[in-house]
């Protein structure tokens, strides 16, 4: 049995938000693979672009940095120089720049670092599914996966227990951006630029904006200077300090993604033990948990793409990407390369090698956040699956309607307790 088998015809539009309500269309990267995978396409709102769909050749481009550029967006949609500048983040940008500000924080995201945390996370994971999983029936994305990732971050930054259901909510008006569900300010539905020059285009940067401040007044009030968020505001090597203006950025980028990506791994992780019930039996035995994290993590391809911007010309199957080009890399076709993974539509917990590509491995940017999301995936399955006998699906799964960040919003699920 497959966890999911995709309903596109394979010819779907990569563009189109509403694509991606059922889920990636697995059917049209793989005839792009095959047939295209440096494939051409005329985009009716913006820029036409190029998608890149093949695990080997997305390595290649991605470690190519001199070619490759993120500091013109890292998403489909275009932006003026302007407002590209008012809302990037250090994941827009490109050395040395960028590695100014990573070396700021990369030692709290740390392996070692990370891994102190693995205590912690098991309280929240034993409170988390206490409560989960004291009805038969529920929503294993909203009581699961949803409360775990943002209750962590929120401790590794040290924001207040009482803000980050708000904050959580936020983040999802932020990074899902385009689905009615988590806001009112439609991307693609609306044409405004009263929030053109926020994060993601969206009030909500605003409101995470006026938060931040205010929280870092409190902090400096109380003598408060540990933490991420007072790394980031110290100088660098060379005396610069980084601007109000990315500040904001960074931290509405760690409120969404340090909370989206992990929760939608988990919601993915939870579906697939709905559909391979062989998984809960394999988790169970213990002997896979050094693979089962990527693995969950390959699946689940939180980060549908990732955009780049040609800075010279380049040759690939024939085709000639040309100097300022907007090349997409897909990694959720990657991360199902049958030249990469053996049966990549099945879920392997025991797969060795695994060289996914969901943490945007091979270049500078490889995802800040990765050694923490691994380590909650990891603690947060071996506690779930120690408290079940059985899970099942308890009705449809639904999609974020987005083409940028693949999640699984709701997830009816029926279990028996162990």
């Amino acid at each position: 049995m497959t966890v999911w088998t995709p309903t596109d015809d394979g010819f779907a539009d990569l563009s189109s938000h509403d694509t991606f309500e059922q889920g990636a269309p697995h059917n049209t990267f793989k005839r792009l693979r095959d047939e295209d995978p440096v494939s051409w396409t005329d985009y009716a709102d913006g820029e036409n672009y190029w998608s890149i769909t093949r695990h080997a050749d997305m390595m290649e481009m991605n470690r190519n940095t001199s070619v490759f550029s993120s500091a013109r967006g890292i998403r489909m949609e275009d932006q003026s120089y302007e407002e590209y500048l008012a809302r990037r983040t250090f994941q827009e940008t490109d050395a040395p720049e960028h590695m100014r500000t990573r070396i700021k924080v990369a030692k709290a995201f740390s392996k070692p670092v990370i891994a102190k945390f693995d205590e912690e996370i098991g309280l929240l994971c034993d409170e988390i599914l206490e409560e989960a999983l004291s009805v038969d029936s529920f929503d294993a994305t909203k009581t699961i996966a949803r409360e775990l990732p943002m209750r962590m971050l929120g401790r590794i930054l040290g924001l207040p227990e009482k803000d980050l259901s708000w904050l959580v909510e936020k983040g999802d008006a932020l990074i899902a951006n385009t689905d009615p569900d988590f806001t009112d300010h439609v991307l693609d539905k609306m044409k405004t630029d009263e929030f053109r020059m926020m994060p993601f285009n969206s009030p909500a940067g605003a409101e995470l904006f006026l938060y931040a401040k205010d929280l870092m007044k409190q902090k400096e009030a109380a003598g408060d200077t540990e933490g991420v968020l007072h790394m980031i505001l110290q100088p660098d090597k060379d005396g610069n300090t980084i601007t109000e203006e990315e500040f904001r950025n960074f931290f509405c980028l760690l409120v969404a993604a340090g909370n989206d990506t992990t929760r939608y791994s988990i919601a993915a992780g939870i579906q697939a033990m709905c559909h391979q019930p062989e998984l809960l039996a394999q988790m169970q035995t213990g002997d896979i948990w050094s693979t089962a994290p990527d693995e969950i993590i390959r699946w689940a391809t939180p980060a549908l793409y990732f955009r780049r911007t040609a800075m010279q010309d380049y040759e690939a199957h024939g085709k000639t990407i040309r100097e300022g080009d907007k090349v997409l890399f897909w990694w959720s076709s990657g991360n199902r390369d049958e030249t990469a993974f053996d049966a990549p539509m099945r879920v392997n917990l025991a797969r060795e090698n695994n060289r996914h590509v969901s943490f945007g491995q091979g270049g500078p940017h490889v995802c800040l956040g990765m050694w923490l999301a691994r380590l909650e995936v990891r603690v947060l399955f071996q506690k779930l699956a120690k408290r079940l006998s059985k899970i099942e699906a308890d009705g449809e799964h639904k999609f974020l309607r987005s083409n940028f960040v693949g999640g699984i919003k709701s997830l009816p699920v029926r279990i028996k307790r162990a």
